[in-house]
Order: structure tokens, then C-alpha cells, then sequence
């Protein structure tokens, strides 16, 4: 079984770049507070690096 990565948004994506917004959707996020479950991969990873002042890593 892969390894699975918790990551919470932790500031709302108003007002921030299209790319951003769009990265935010492609993780899952809806809503502030929302936690999802992702595969812990690279792909992932860099995702959550291009928005990491907006999300919180949960391990």
C-alpha cells in the first residue's frame, strides 16, 4: 500500500493566482479548514510546495 499524506488548508484561496487556485482544486480543497488524503508521491509534493503558504502538512 502506498503512503498516504494528510494536508489541510489552512487560508483561503481568494484573491490568489489563477495557478494557485487551480493547484488548490487539483489537491481537492472546497473549503478552509477542509482536510484531504492524498498518495505521498513527488507529484503531490510539488503541489503542495507551489501552495505551501496556504496549506498545512498533517503527518
Amino acid at each position: 500500500m502506498e503512503k498516504q499524506i494528510r494536508i489541510k488548508l489552512v487560508k483561503s484561496f481568494i484573491g490568489r493566482p489563477k495557478d494557485q487556485r487551480l493547484t488548490l482544486r487539483a489537491l481537492g480543497f472546497v473549503r478552509v479548514n477542509q482536510v484531504v488524503t492524498k498518495p505521498d508521491n513527488k507529484q503531490i509534493r510539488g503541489m503542495i510546495d507551489k501552495v505551501s503558504h496556504l496549506v498545512q502538512v498533517i503527518e
